[in-house]
């Protein structure tokens, strides 16, 4: 097999690349710009660019497959090549699928904790000794690639509801045809893409008829929304609800009980209880037990970036998300609060993606933040410049999230004032991005503020 990928740096295109080449498959790319960490990786893996650009000679009727990436525009030279011989052309999660025909596919979908859902399923199977091909969208403890593709008879997938290409413009989740399904929820997201509620719901409802005959539908039975689409969908697939799982905090730590087995975990807060219970009932679609999933979560430590511990002290303790959407924040604000109700809650949030920096979604905000005892929201101008998006008045801001004492800056130096000036004994700090704040040394100003 021969494959070539147009925009072979995307951070998931270049794991595929990897993945395949591990397969024994002859891998050849291009891209305009390969950011680290995919260029040491490519280079490793002795399948790097040798220049960037477009090269329409790469392309040539010996090639089996050709691999779009969201990167790549309709008028790439590479794609209009790969038209006129009249290649094949899959979108990421086409050829996801196109590998895995004969496997069970487990996909994970929803408007938040995909990417945690997918890790503990993963991290699950992998104690328990299955062999089991993946997709998910962070680097995670034991794995070395976010893509796997081997013979193996299953594949865990995050879903995710965003465009799989320039040329297929419906949500890539639409294309994985899972076995087992799971939604974790549904909260508005991707204005750009769906700028009605309704045609953002629509995809979930779509999503639910992929699901191939036999197969089953876990749902987060917390989340009305999601409630009334599932009751209201014609579909025959199984419908498998849950809720939160019962459970107990001591001292900081979350003791989990489920069907008459404890354990002790290493995450928390009611958002991650959700998605455990969900990827409980995934692992007992494919023979996991009760012992053996706490066994295995009780040393699940998180993906990256999903609460990520930074660094801690005695009486402070500073995380990081990737929380960005309204649900997500509130959630992670909410679980700190709970898993520390003493402490006081410093919370720092970037506006980042083109939701959040829209004037017009900010009033989906409104209560986002109230779990934080000191609150300040971020932007930077120069990412309303890349997103070709209008100036964002602070006033609209703070208004849309309607917190007393709310304080929100546009210059990170404004925003480094803020969190050294505040006080830290007892206290949490939470970091919100899916940015990098204008380039701010988080784990530096961790490692600072606790003396580690």
């Amino acid at each position: 097999m021969k494959a070539h990928f147009i925009a072979i740096g995307g951070s998931v295109m270049h794991q595929l690349a990897i993945a395949l080449l591990k397969k024994g498959y002859e891998i050849t790319g291009s891209d305009d710009e390969i950011l680290e960490p995919a260029r040491t990786n490519l280079e490793q893996a002795g399948i790097l660019p040798p220049k960037d650009g477009w090269f329409r000679d790469k392309l040539n009727g010996r090639i089996n497959a050709v691999i779009l990436g969201m990167h790549a525009k309709a008028d790439n030279p590479e794609l209009i090549r790969a038209k006129e011989l009249d290649l094949p052309i899959f979108s990421f999660p086409e050829y996801i699928f196109e590998e895995s025909k004969k496997k069970k596919r487990i996909v994970v979908g929803g408007s938040h904790g995909k990417t945690t859902t997918t890790a503990m399923i993963m991290h699950v199977l992998k104690e328990a000794g299955q062999e089991f091909d993946y997709l998910v969208g962070a680097r995670l403890e034991g794995f070395d690639q976010s893509v796997r593709i081997t013979n193996a008879p299953l594949i865990v997938c995050e879903g995710d509801e965003y465009p799989a290409s320039v040329l297929e413009k419906r949500p890539k989740f639409h294309f994985l045809f899972p076995h087992v399904a799971i939604l974790t929820g549904i909260a508005w997201d991707h204005i750009n893409v769906f700028p009605t509620f309704d045609s953002y719901l629509q995809q979930f409802k779509i999503f639910i008829d992929k699901i191939q005959a036999g197969g089953c539908l876990i749902y987060n039975e917390t989340d009305p929304v999601l409630v009334k689409l599932v009751k209201e969908h014609p579909g025959k697939v199984e419908k498998i609800a849950y809720g939160l799982p019962s459970h107990e905090i001591k001292n900081g730590k979350t003791i989990l009980r489920i069907e008459g087995v404890e354990g002790e975990l290493q995450v928390f807060g009611n958002h991650n209880l959700l998605n455990l219970q969900a990827a409980f009932l995934a692992c007992k679609q494919v023979g996991i037990d009760a012992k053996a999933f706490i066994n295995a979560m009780s040393t699940f430590k998180g993906a990256s970036k999903r609460l990520e511990l930074l660094a801690r002290n005695a009486s402070t303790n500073v995380y990081r998300d990737f929380a960005h959407a309204p649900s997500k924040v509130k959630a992670t604000m909410d679980a700190v609060k709970q898993q520390f109700p003493s402490r006081k809650l410093i919370a720092a949030l970037e506006l980042h993606t083109y939701s959040s920096l829209n004037e017009q979604f900010m009033e989906q905000y409104k209560g986002a933040m109230e779990a934080a005892d000191a609150a300040a929201v971020f932007f930077s101008e120069h990412a309303l410049e890349l997103k070709r998006l209008p100036q964002l008045p602070k006033e609209k801001v703070a208004d849309g999230f309607g917190k007393d004492g709310l304080k929100v800056f546009n210059k990170k130096e404004e925003l480094e004032d803020w969190l050294v000036s505040q006080s830290y004994d007892d206290a949490n700090l939470l970091l919100m991005s899916s940015g990098n704040y204008d380039g701010i040394d988080v784990t530096t100003f961790a490692h600072q503020i606790t003396n580690t």
